[in-house]
């Protein structure tokens, strides 16, 4: 049975898109997953789409344009009955302990998982009854 929440990878990796993509919709049968390639163009599509079902986000830290973080903080900027709709997971190679720190600590940030992660994280976390 698919998985009723909508999904988008920000993320400006295309290898990272695509193993995430393919995880997801092989894993957890979730079709279509969208894609940004940096938090500029993920802000833009949340504001440009109507949040019917809940929005997961797999939000990539280093990236050109607007980075992790700086979406992060333009998310707080969004009114309080988009945010309670979404879900922010945190997906990335650093090894920066202070930016591990720094997302771990953000309230929008429901969890913090390193690339490359399994499909057993995915179906822990998405598929729990």
């Amino acid at each position: 049975m698919p998985y009723r929440s909508q999904f988008i990878i920000i993320e400006d990796n295309l290898i990272d898109q695509f193993v995430t993509k393919k995880l997801l919709k092989k894993g957890l049968d979730i079709n279509p997953v969208y894609i940004a390639n940096n938090g500029k163009e993920g802000m833009n599509w949340i504001l440009k789409n109507q949040i019917q079902n809940p929005l997961i986000i797999l939000l990539d830290i280093q990236m050109p344009v607007m980075n992790g973080f700086e979406f992060l903080e333009e998310f707080d900027r969004l009114p309080e009955d988009v945010k309670a709709k979404i879900e922010i997971f945190v997906l990335s190679s650093t090894l920066d302990s202070d930016e591990i720190k720094k997302v771990r600590e953000n309230k929008y940030v429901s969890d913090f998982w390193t690339k490359p992660f399994r499909l057993e994280i995915l179906k822990n976390t998405f598929l729990q009854v």
